[in-house]
């Protein structure tokens, strides 16, 4: 039995992860499908002083609190942000780090550096707070704003990446125009560091493709 911990990208909640939830769960697998403070369910706790460092603690704090050692960290789109930040912070208890069509940081990156001018240009379109980005309109009527400071944030980190024992890119093919994560994908698809899987699937993967994901994260463990 593995553990995975899931997390979604912006103005998404863990519940973004269905199905694929219910099949890990079938293979007798331990899911911790996690919404990051100030989104979500956890909106009322929006607020200006959620950053970066905010959602990486909160991962940090369920691998703490549940005593989960090994775990498959898990992180769509902005969650690599924060699945990497947590590898740093708690090496010990990452086994295993999946990105699904998601942005990969190194040190001092932060994810408005890492995306396209089209993404940047929805980041500065924030809501009335004056601190949340607004969801777009496509997105699931549950998703709510996300924290303006945790894309502006640089990630900091401070030990060896290469600790966890597989590194698993999985790149959208299927994106109707550009896609911001095509350069993250090419870097990567040659690096013998990584393992890397391109799907016909949109942005969100885990709606489009989950059968497919499933393949490939229990190829991760």
């Amino acid at each position: 039995m593995a553990t995975f911990v899931l997390i979604p990208g912006m103005c998404h909640g863990g519940w973004s992860f269905e199905p694929l939830t219910d099949l890990l769960r079938l293979h007798g697998h331990r899911v911790y499908p996690l919404t990051l403070t100030g989104v979500g369910e956890r909106s009322h706790l929006l607020g200006a002083g959620v950053n970066l460092d905010t959602h990486i603690q909160d991962v940090v704090a369920l691998l703490a609190a549940e005593n989960i050692e090994d775990a498959v960290l898990v992180g769509h789109s902005y969650g690599g942000m924060v699945i990497t930040g947590a590898a740093d912070r708690a090496p010990e208890r990452a086994g295993s780090l999946v990105y699904l069509d998601a942005v990969v940081p190194r040190h001092g990156d932060s994810c408005w550096t890492l995306v396209s001018d089209q993404e940047r240009a929805w980041y500065l379109d924030v809501a009335e707070t004056g601190y949340a980005v607004r969801p777009l309109p496509f997105f699931d009527a549950r998703a709510t704003p996300h924290p303006l400071a945790s894309l502006l944030q640089a990630i900091r980190l401070t030990g060896d990446l290469s600790r966890p024992r597989r590194r698993t890119y999985v790149y959208a093919a299927g994106w109707a125009d550009q896609s911001p994560f095509t350069p993250v994908y090419q870097r990567l698809r040659d690096d013998p560091e990584w393992t890397t899987h391109a799907l016909d699937s949109g942005h969100n993967l885990m709606r489009d493709a989950p059968d497919d994901l499933l393949k490939i994260l229990l190829k991760a463990l």
